[in-house]
């Protein structure tokens, strides 16, 4: 008997059931997130028995993408203490993904915004070609 062969029908047959189960929950109506992109995502909250919209808006640091768990990690100061929240992208709880600008940045991740302050840590805007 060929176990190996036996072992690799399965684990595609678990793949296959895995992706037919998470393509109910992918949201299919995103725009494209690049880091270095300034967004306003607007998150529900409960508060009580009441619901509403919450804005939270800054700078993608990262993102990881993994089928369904496709995260990004957004930075914003607040009254200069730095916040960053990871967010999964295709949460039910997440209402909007709003691309505010976008900056030309050539590393992956942007972890190095973290030791700078002020005006240093602003990123040159991408330009949009036509």
């Amino acid at each position: 008997m060929n176990y190996k062969r036996i072992s690799i029908v399965k684990t595609f047959m678990n793949n296959r059931f895995i992706e037919s189960v998470e393509k109910v929950y992918i949201k299919k109506n995103l725009k494209k997130l690049f880091v270095g992109d300034t967004v306003k995502i607007g998150v529900f909250v409960e508060e009580g028995n009441k619901e509403r919209v919450q804005f939270y808006e800054g700078i993608i640091l990262a993102k990881s993408k993994s089928c369904i768990n496709f995260t990004i990690s957004v930075r914003k100061v607040f009254q200069g203490i730095g916040i960053e929240r990871a967010f999964l992208v295709n949460s039910p709880k997440l209402a909007s993904i709003e691309i505010l600008k976008s900056a030309r940045v050539r590393k992956s991740k942007l972890y190095y915004l973290r030791n700078i302050i002020g005006k240093a840590g602003r990123l040159k805007q991408r330009v949009k070609k036509k």
